[in-house]
């Protein structure tokens, strides 16, 4: 951590922020945020709940070259997962991960990556997630992404954004693009 950081850490109050919504962007805007914190010294991770664990998109090369910590333990898209009992299994595992470092005052952003779906399907109670936020050290932000995200966590978050779709490519017939989808 570097002095900027420690100062803008005493000084911070740690905020929750969600990107919700069915629209394109969710994941890309709390990257930018990270990148952000990463520019004034902020040690920051991205804990991925839904993509496989052995994904390799342009956000995980570019965080590697970076030195960013972005950890994916999913088993891939939960809707068409063959087997839904490993994805509630890697979900828990990951749960149990991002529990130690909200709580270890090491990290001064968190991002949870597509955690709505895990919370949705009842594999993590909302309830749970919410008490562990509340415990977090002062100035730590976390940043929430995924559709659908439950009420009651929109209504505990400080900054809820909901991505809506105007246009989007695929329903044209255009496959998802390097660069912009992965």
């Amino acid at each position: 951590m570097t002095a900027e950081s420690a100062q803008a850490g005493k000084e911070a109050i740690g905020l929750v922020l969600v990107f919700t919504g069915h629209g394109k962007g969710k994941t890309t805007a709390a990257l930018g945020l990270m990148l952000r914190a990463h520019g004034h010294g902020m040690k920051a991770a991205m804990l991925q709940f839904i993509k496989h664990s052995r994904s390799n998109f342009g956000e995980h090369r570019a965080a590697r070259l970076l030195g960013l910590e972005i950890m994916p333990l999913g088993a891939g898209f939960t809707r068409t997962a063959k087997d839904i009992e490993k994805s509630r299994a890697l979900a828990l595992q990951l749960w149990g991960i991002a529990r130690e470092k909200l709580a270890s005052g090491e990290y001064e952003m968190i991002i949870l990556d597509e955690l709505s779906y895990p919370l949705q399907y009842g594999w993590i109670p909302v309830k749970e997630v919410i008490e562990a936020l509340r415990s977090r050290p002062r100035g730590m932000h976390v940043v929430v992404t995924g559709r659908d995200v439950p009420t009651e966590l929109i209504e505990f978050a400080d900054l809820v954004t909901d991505m809506h779709v105007v246009k989007h490519p695929l329903k044209k017939g255009i496959k998802a693009q390097r660069g912009i989808e992965f």
